[in-house]
């Protein structure tokens, strides 16, 4: 509600409005109004402190057009330029990331926000998530900063289904305790990433299995102090498979 109008109504062109806070202080001093005075008004404009009386004078002697002017006023609060240039080169730097690495890129992306990974449902597909996206839609304004934030992560697995890229459950021997990893193409689950299983528990499989691949389900449970619940949760999703339950042989007697 400000630069737009100035250009649609073709009051000043794209180059002439104010797009970042430095433009106001270089603009000013273009003016000749005096670079202390120029620096404080640019301040006042971008945290929308209302020009003293004097500021706007000074303003109109210079010749400072009335809605350059009345831009000033409307401005709430305007990024640096080094701000908005940082801004736009990340941007660029996570496209090419994006297009290169996608399956390095979305693990990048998971390991940060990996306390929103819902496992039970992203692992089951693109429609889950699109189902689960559209259930915390409908809850409007009952739903919490979590099912908010949630959504976000479904909408980047829903896209990254998309482009062809999948997940893989998380294997010992292969899957970090926190991050998310990449192996054979696919986007490998840490063991954290499990409704249940939780930073201390996923620390301590990893390094008890880094010191000494296990032998045994038992095995695990004892050099990691997982408890049952943990144990139950990691062999639904197939990390312990193919290990024997204990190391106790049962030997059938005639």
């Amino acid at each position: 509600n400000n630069a737009q109008d100035y250009i649609r109504s073709g009051t000043a062109t794209m180059r002439e409005v104010i797009s970042t806070r430095d433009d106001i202080m270089n603009y000013l001093i273009l003016k000749g109004i005096e670079n202390e005075t120029s620096f404080h008004i640019m301040e006042d404009v971008r945290k929308n402190r209302p020009l003293k009386p004097e500021q706007l004078q000074v303003m109109k002697e210079h010749g400072v057009p009335d809605w350059y002017i009345d831009s000033c006023i409307k401005i709430q609060y305007m990024f640096p330029r080094a701000h908005a240039v940082a801004y736009v080169m990340m941007s660029y730097r996570m496209a090419w990331y994006k297009v290169y690495y996608p399956a390095e890129f979305y693990a990048t992306f998971f390991s940060s926000v990996a306390q929103n990974f819902d496992a039970d449902t992203i692992l089951k597909g693109p429609e889950a998530c699109l189902d689960r996206i559209e259930e915390i839609t409908m809850m409007g304004p009952n739903a919490t900063a979590k099912d908010k934030d949630d959504v976000i992560v479904l909408e980047v697995a829903y896209e990254m289904y998309s482009r062809g890229l999948s997940f893989k459950d998380a294997v010992l021997g292969e899957s970090r305790a926190l991050k998310f990893w990449t192996s054979e193409g696919k986007v490998l689950l840490p063991f954290c990433a499990f409704n249940g299983v939780g930073e201390t528990a996923a620390r301590s499989l990893a390094d008890a299995y880094t010191e000494k691949p296990f032998e045994t389900v038992e095995d695990a449970m004892n050099r990691a102090h997982l408890s049952r619940a943990v144990v139950d949760v990691l062999r639904a999703h197939g990390v312990f498979e193919g290990l024997p339950e204990t190391d106790q042989l049962s030997w059938n007697l005639i």
